[in-house]
């Protein structure tokens, strides 16, 4: 059943580009908080190339400067699915002036459109875009997603243009990791260790898991890929299956429970577990009762294999023994100061501080390690919770006690050593904020001055300006010319904001305009910037 929906799907799309079709990476690639969510199409090094509508459809929604895509455009196809056209240089001129109208009818400057049906059809293989390198891209290239449009989970693209990729190289596998569980060992030791493929027989006792560095690879490319299939077998039974095709958007970042994060830490490789986490909650892996922890209790031989499957159905196997081996059992390790529960809501206090980690917020046990840095003459103490990076499955809450008087409570808010605002919900002496990251040095701040802004040019039929905010960050502005609304666009990778007089109601007449740009911050300080110029 599955092959003939799959087969019915590659008859309905076709590719986003006019000519053949290259990656740069892969579905589900695993990176840091999140999966890769769709393919990375290479744009031959260059901006602006043409972008097609995969099938027929309309255009949903165009944003700019959302989720790191920078220039987007999403297109709702009837047979289920959406498609997401990513970091563009510009749209169609049909698209963008869809833009233009739904900003202006709505009155915001936020690129962020939801179009319905009739406003912009679209058929397959129509002109939608030019390729570009903006928001979160760091080389010229189309990023495409596939979402199912009713539960929006992210779907792996390949599936629908496999016919179009060409594909003959099997995966690769580079090393294996065995990570001994509670009172397991794996060749006498109790801690992690990895092995290559080429390795003699090893021996292990108690409960382990094991984990997999495996790479695909595909003819006419130097570039890796994530592994799209993976089974491991002990003694002909299968313990663990994955197939990453479908992953659910509000879990993305469960693949730092799936991953070794603390071995891609240090070396910036990911080995994938061959088991989950209690708390692993992602539908695409499948365990035995174990949860895939392979339980040596017999002093045996214990006969494991990998078999690895890309898309096109390239094989690589990996067969290697274990030996059953009775070993002492380590002794008990240091207990932290504390441990977030993965299967219960955490509260977590210390002296000017209170940490709130709900259900489901950690895919396993999580030992703390806090440290607070006393600072008597700032607005808080400095609080760092771990002492390596510990990202969360979802944003927690952290309430900070504020050690100093100020003028007006409602300007605190709660940030890291990055500056970054994380919320500042202030309540009788506590400031509150949402963080993702234990091992960040959190702190309450202040801000009571508003953004800057420093006219650019006014000439032609641009207006520009600068606008910066050293402290808690923009969070909106808008504009207008002899009081009527006019939109500004924040422009990608820069401080600048621009109007486009040509994209909007106001005609070259020659005579002179009152301009009125109002923008705030995070902490609701407002800068209202007032000047004339002539069109």
């Amino acid at each position: 059943m599955l092959s003939v929906v799959v087969s019915i799907l590659l008859s309905i799309f076709t590719p986003p580009v006019d000519y053949d079709i290259s990656l740069a990476g892969n579905f589900g690639e695993p990176r840091p908080n999140h999966f890769h969510g769709g393919l990375d199409i290479r744009t031959e090094g260059v901006e602006g190339k043409h972008v097609y509508a995969i099938g027929d459809g309309y255009v949903s929604r165009i944003t700019v400067g959302k989720y790191g895509f920078g220039n987007a455009v999403y297109i709702t196809h009837p047979t289920g699915q959406t498609s997401v056209y990513c970091h563009l240089k510009s749209f169609s001129p049909r698209i963008k002036a869809a833009l233009r109208r739904y900003q202006y009818q709505h009155k915001t400057c936020e690129a962020d459109a939801r179009l319905t049906p009739l406003d912009v059809p679209v058929s397959q293989g129509q002109f939608i875009a030019l390729s570009g390198n903006t928001g979160h891209s760091t080389a010229p290239h189309l990023h495409l997603e596939v979402h199912d449009t009713k539960t929006w989970n992210m779907l792996d693209p390949y599936q629908f243009l496999s016919e179009s990729i060409e594909d003959s190289l099997a995966p690769q596998i580079h090393a294996v990791m065995a990570i001994p569980q509670k009172g397991g060992t794996f060749d006498g030791i109790a801690t992690p260790s990895t092995f290559s493929p080429q390795r003699p027989a090893a021996t292990a006792w108690g409960r382990v898991g094991f984990a997999l560095w495996a790479d695909d690879y595909m003819q006419g490319s130097y570039n890796h890929y994530g592994i799209h299939e993976t089974l491991l077998y002990v003694d002909g039974n299968m313990v663990f299956h994955s197939v990453v095709d479908d992953i659910p958007v509000r879990i993305n970042r469960m693949v730092n429970a799936w991953g070794y994060y603390e071995h891609w830490l240090r070396h910036k490789t990911w080995y994938m577990k061959s088991y989950t986490e209690p708390g692993n909650f992602l539908a695409c892996l499948q365990t035995d009762g174990n949860r895939g922890v392979v339980d040596f209790d017999e002093e045996r031989d214990y006969h494991l294999e990998y078999v690895l499957h890309d898309f096109k159905g390239n094989e690589t196997r990996y067969a290697f023994t274990v030996q059953g081996r009775k070993v002492r059992a380590a002794g008990k390790s240091r207990q932290p100061a504390a441990t977030l529960r993965w299967n219960r809501t955490n509260s977590y206090s210390r002296p000017g501080m209170q940490l709130i980690v709900p259900y489901g917020y950690v895919a396993a046990d999580t030992p703390l390690t806090p440290v607070v840095r006393r600072q008597p003459e700032a607005y808080s103490d400095a609080i760092q919770l771990t002492a390596s990076s510990c990202p969360l499955l979802y944003d927690a809450e952290l309430s900070i006690f504020v050690q100093r008087d100020v003028a007006d409570p409602s300007k605190l808010y709660v940030t890291d050593e990055n500056g970054r605002f994380l919320g500042g919900d202030f309540h009788n002496g506590w400031v509150t904020g949402r963080i993702r990251e234990l091992a960040s040095r959190f702190e309450v701040a202040y801000d009571d001055s508003p953004p800057e802004v420093t006219p650019l040019s006014f000439s032609g039929e641009r207006l520009r300006l600068s606008v910066a905010d050293g402290k808690s960050g923009i969070a909106s502005w808008t504009a207008t010319v002899d009081g009527r609304f006019i939109v500004f666009d924040a422009l990608e990778k820069s401080s600048t904001y621009a109007c486009e007089l040509r994209e909007s109601w106001l005609r070259p007449t020659g005579r002179d305009h009152r301009l009125r740009f109002e923008v705030t911050d995070n902490c609701s300080n407002t800068r209202i910037y007032e000047t004339s110029f002539t069109y």
